[in-house]
């Protein structure tokens, strides 16, 4: 009986503790560092959602190596990695990478990715939402 108490103690200390780890990334695999991005990117407020996407990506861009970079965001939260990507932006944008060139600021970065999306979301469109798609109830007669 007492080793069954210790062994539910124990559990439920491990998922305590789990549970806690809920808004950093684990980066122990490339799936498990996406899955638990898209749930952190999932609970953020709107406003910092995009921040939050580019930030991931333009680290990913930047560091190649999957190893470095699980490396470089295990255990970040959301705070720690747009930090992260904002420190990263100066530094390239000061060695004069040409991506970043054409940006005075981190913000303006961000600023001109939204616009994009905005302008991509506009035209996008799905071909299976026809209006002129043919009635269901064509053939309803009597046989």
């Amino acid at each position: 009986m007492k080793i069954s108490n210790i062994s539910i103690a124990l559990m439920l200390l491990l998922a305590i503790n789990a549970c806690g780890n809920a808004g950093q990334i684990n980066a122990h695999s490339m799936k498990t560092a996406h899955k638990s991005v898209s749930y952190i990117k999932e609970h953020l407020p709107l406003e910092q959602k995009v921040e939050f996407e580019v930030a991931y990506w333009a680290l990913r861009s930047r560091i190649k190596n999957d190893n470095d970079f699980l490396q470089a965001i295990e255990g970040k939260t959301a705070t720690d990695l747009i930090a992260l990507a904002k420190v990263d932006f100066a530094g390239q944008k000061a060695k004069g990478v040409k991506e970043y060139a054409e940006y005075e600021s981190w913000e303006q970065m961000l600023e001109a990715q939204i616009t994009r999306r905005k302008a991509q979301d506009l035209g996008a469109v799905d071909t299976r939402d026809k209006k002129s798609y043919p009635r269901v109830d064509y053939k309803m007669h009597s046989m």
